[in-house]
C-alpha cells in the first residue's frame, strides 16, 4: 500500500509542479539542512509567497504532500482519498494562491534517494549544508554520500545556482559537478558571502542566564550589515542564516531587508536553543539529532562561551546512531573534542556513547568528571544535584535516544516542555 501511496503521489506532484511551474529550491547535507530551510523560508517569506516542507516531510512521501499542501493522514485511508482528490483539483483548476516557490529540505538516507528526487523535481537552486559520515551503514563510504548529495547540483540548469558551504572540503570536492552558477558561504576569507566579528549576546557581562543569542556581521562583496540570531547560539545557525542570505541575494533582496528579515529566524526546537535552567543556569537544547561532525561544532561554540571562572561547562552526549563501521571512532573522537575543548564534566548516556567517555579519558580528561547512565531521566536528577548558578548545560544526542527528556529534567520551566521541547 505504502509503494502504491507513494507511486500516485509523485505522479500527481509532478503534473501539479508543471502546471504551476514554481521555482524550487533543494537542500540536501549531513547536517543543518532543516535549519537552512528554516532560514531561507524566513528571509524569502519576507516578500514572496513561499512554501516550505514541515515536520519530517523531507522523504518519498513528505516532499509530494508539501507540492500538494497536505498533511500525512497517516493509516486513515479515507485521508489519502482527501488528498489525492485535492491534488486532483489542483491540477484541473488554477489556484491562484500557489506558492511561486517551494523551499524543499530533501533526506537522503539510502543510495538513489537523490536520483528518486530528481526524477519529478527540477530545481532551480541546490543547497549543500555539509557533508560528514550519517548513514554510513547503508552508504558504505563517505565519497558515496558526497556523489549521493552531489546529484542535487548535478541535475541543475545552467541558469540555476548552487549554493555551497565553502568550508566544507568534502562540497568543494564536488562542485564540478553542476554547470550551474555558483555562490559560496562560509567564514573563510574567499567565500562570496562570510560570517565574521561573532560575539555573544549578553544582557550582563558573563551572566550566564542574560545569554540572548549571537551577533555577526554579514559581508558580501565587501559590504557589511550587522546580523542579530535571537536565543540560538551556534556555528549551525550561523551557516543557515549565510543560507539564507544566499538566496536572498539571488531574488535581489539587499542585505538589510535580509538582516531585518534573520531577526525572526527562529531555529526549530532542538537546534542549540537557549532556555533557562533550573538555580539560574543556562541550557543549550541540541536534542534535534547528532552526529560526529555536529557535536564537534557544537562543542567548538561552547568553548567560546565566557563563564565567571567559578561556573562550570558541563556536556550531556547520547548515543549517535547510523555510523556503521565508524560508530567506534566516531563517538571517541567526540569524547578527545569534549577534552580539548576545556569541558569541566561529561555525562554521556546509553551503550554506544560510553566511547565518548574512553575517547575524553584517553586524551587526558580525569575520570572524577566522566559520568555515564543508561537512561535520559537518570542523567537528569544526577545532573540536577551537580548544578550551580552560573553553569552552562550543553545537552546532545540522536533522535532515539530522546535527550529532550535531560532538558526536561533541568528546564526552569517544565510547564513549557511542549512548546519549547522536541517531542
Amino acid at each position: 500500500m505504502k509503494k502504491i501511496i507513494q507511486f500516485k503521489l509523485k505522479i500527481l506532484a509532478k503534473l501539479i509542479l508543471k502546471k504551476y511551474k514554481p521555482e524550487i529550491i533543494g537542500i540536501t547535507g549531513s547536517v543543518g539542512k532543516t535549519s537552512a530551510k528554516e532560514a531561507i523560508y524566513t528571509v524569502l517569506s519576507s516578500k514572496f509567497k513561499v512554501r516550505r516542507n514541515i515536520k519530517n516531510y523531507n522523504n518519498e512521501i513528505g516532499l509530494p504532500l508539501t507540492i500538494i499542501g497536505e498533511e500525512s493522514p497517516g493509516k486513515f485511508l479515507l485521508g489519502w482519498l482527501y488528498v489525492f482528490w485535492k491534488a486532483f483539483l489542483l491540477i484541473i483548476f488554477k489556484n491562484k494562491n500557489y506558492p511561486k516557490i517551494l523551499i524543499l529540505e530533501m533526506g537522503i538516507d539510502r543510495p538513489g534517494d537523490m536520483k528518486y528526487f530528481n526524477s519529478f523535481l527540477k530545481c532551480y537552486i541546490g543547497v549543500i549544508t555539509l557533508i560528514g559520515p550519517v548513514h554510513l551503514e547503508y552508504f558504505g563510504a563517505i565519497e558515496n554520500i558526497q556523489k549521493e548529495k552531489g546529484g542535487l547540483i548535478k541535475n541543475l540548469k545552467e541558469s540555476g545556482w548552487a549554493i555551497l558551504n565553502f568550508d566544507d572540503e568534502r562540497i568543494k570536492e564536488i562542485s564540478d559537478m553542476t554547470k550551474a552558477k555558483i555562490m559560496t558561504y562560509g567564514f573563510k576569507e574567499k567565500a562570496d558571502l562570510r560570517a565574521q566579528e561573532l560575539f555573544f549576546s549578553f544582557e550582563k557581562e558573563k551572566d550566564i542566564s542574560s545569554l540572548r543569542g549571537i551577533n555577526f556581521k554579514l559581508n558580501f562583496k565587501g559590504s557589511f550589515v550587522p546580523v542579530l540570531l535571537p536565543n540560538i547560539i551556534g556555528y549551525s545557525a550561523i551557516y543557515a542564516a549565510l543560507a539564507g542570505a544566499a538566496v536572498g541575494i539571488i531574488y535581489e533582496m539587499n542585505l538589510v531587508e535580509i538582516s531585518e528579515a534573520l531577526k525572526k529566524f527562529n531555529s526549530i526546537k532542538g537546534r542549540m536553543n537557549l532556555i533557562a535552567g533550573i538555580k539560574n543556569t543556562m541550557l543549550v537544547d541540541d536534542t534535534y539529532n547528532a552526529s560526529p561532525q555536529s557535536c564537534i561544532l557544537g562543542l567548538e561554540v561552547i568553548e567560546k562561551i565566557p563563564l565567571n571562572k567559578e561556573n562550570k561547562k558541563i556536556t550531556v552526549f547520547g548515543d549517535m546512531f547510523e555510523l556503521g563501521s565508524y560508530s567506534e571512532e566516531g563517538h571517541r573522537e567526540v569524547g578527545r573534542i569534549a577534552k580539548k575543548t576545556s569541558i569541566d564534566k561529561l555525562i554521556v548516556v546509553g551503550e554506544r556513547s560510553r566511547d565518548i567517555a574512553k575517547g575524553a579519558k584517553e586524551a587526558g580528561m580525569n575520570e572524577d568528571n566522566v559520568f555515564h547512565f543508561e537512561e535520559t531521566r537518570e542523567a537528569g536528577k544526577f545532573i540536577q544535584e551537580m548544578i550551580k548558578e552560573g553553569d552552562l548545560i550543553y545537552i546532545k544526542g540522536s533522535r532515539g535516544m530522546r535527550m529532550e527528556n535531560v532538558v526536561e529534567e533541568l528546564m526552569a520551566e517544565p510547564m513549557r516542555a511542549d512548546e519549547l521541547l522536541i517531542r
